[in-house]
């Protein structure tokens, strides 16, 4: 089949949703929180440089929004805010002892899910994949010429 752009731009968002919604359901039967994880991850990733306004925008919400979750995993001890060293005005937000077992505890499931979803493609398959969907990242991060808008 010769798909077209829109086609996979539809296919790409349609598969996006899918796998959320059905992360977020399998998570949830489990008693864990895919919103939850999907921030400490972020946290643990940025190894106490994030900031609530760095987290906002790489999660694409509100400030607010993400300041609410960090004051509830802040409240059940999954991290910390510590002042910035250069700056005492910003906090620096970092994954806690805690937050790291929580997020030990939800890696089987993850991984479990994950393994569910592309173990049926091949390894050509999946490196096919893999490298396309690294190309389209490369062209909206990198690309100046790539504004998504009209010429």
């Amino acid at each position: 089949m010769n798909y077209r752009c829109d086609d996979l731009a539809r296919l790409l968002a349609g598969t996006y949703m899918r796998l959320h919604r059905k992360l977020d359901a399998a998570m949830a039967a489990e008693g864990a929180s895919l919103a939850r994880t999907k921030m400490l991850l972020m946290i643990q990733k940025q190894a106490g440089e994030a900031r609530a306004a760095d987290l906002a925008a790489w999660l694409n919400q509100a400030p607010r929004t993400v300041t609410e979750a960090l004051d509830g995993l802040e409240r059940d001890g999954l991290i910390a805010r510590i002042a910035d060293p250069s700056d005492r005005r910003v906090k620096r937000v970092t994954i806690t002892e805690e937050g790291e077992r929580a997020i030990a505890a939800t890696e089987p499931l993850r991984q479990r899910l994950t393994t569910d979803l592309f173990g049926p493609l091949s390894d050509d398959e999946r490196n096919a994949l893999g490298a396309t969907l690294e190309k389209l990242i490369q062209r909206l991060d990198l690309d100046p010429s790539c504004t998504l808008s009209r010429p």
